[in-house]
């Protein structure tokens, strides 16, 4: 019994086994999204990729669609562009992410910089998160019409969080936030390819 009692007294290991038991149950049904995070010092490292079949210029658009990220953005509840620099959009973004019992308030602007045809770099330039380096690539897929899409950042928030709890929280909100835009893209591209339908086009093409 002692050794049970020790367990409870270790929050660590519970959040594990808790962990494992949320990853099986929601697991995501498609085979090729993936997304990996590991503790970077006090930060997060993430990274998530997935295959797409969809035009190059479509996943683009709904990559810079700011203005509308949070119809399709689980646990966004605003996204606004509040300026340009250069090639950035500066953008100011509210919302929440959360594990388990545990919520963390998201309210940062950010730079999001883009060198289309194949880039876009996230940077924070204010707010609750004390890091946010990272960028959306895509690159041709394997097989014909497809693309890979990958986000890969450093993610550290400002305000305190327990160490044992980051990766978790910030592994399954970048999970959620790149699902969310897989099957937005994966939704306007059904919506684009219904016949009388136009392509969606960007002026970054």
């Amino acid at each position: 019994m002692s050794g049970i009692h020790d367990i409870w007294r270790r929050p660590e290991i519970i959040v594990s086994a808790l962990l494992a038991l949320f990853a099986c149950a929601n697991a995501h049904a498609a085979d090729d999204l993936a997304v990996e995070a590991k503790r970077a010092g006090s930060a997060v490292a993430v990274e998530a990729r997935a295959t797409l079949t969809a035009p190059a210029e479509l996943i683009w658009a709904t990559l810079t669609d700011y203005d509308h990220l949070s119809e399709f953005i689980p646990g966004m509840r605003e996204s606004r562009i509040i300026g340009r620099r250069g090639p950035a959009a500066i953008v100011e973004q509210l919302g929440e992410a959360s594990f388990l019992v545990f919520s963390f308030g998201i309210d940062v602007v950010v730079e999001s910089a883009e060198y289309p045809p194949d880039r876009i770099e996230i940077h924070v330039v204010s707010g609750n998160l004390r890091r946010l380096d990272g960028a959306y690539r895509l690159s041709a897929g394997e097989e014909e019409g497809t693309w890979v899409l990958s986000w890969s950042g450093v993610i550290e928030p400002a305000l305190p969080v327990p160490s044992f709890l980051t990766v978790g929280l910030m592994r399954r909100n970048v999970e959620a936030q790149f699902s969310g835009m897989v099957a937005e893209i994966e939704k306007r591209q059904a919506f684009a390819a219904t016949p009388g339908r136009l392509l969606v086009s960007s002026e970054a093409w």
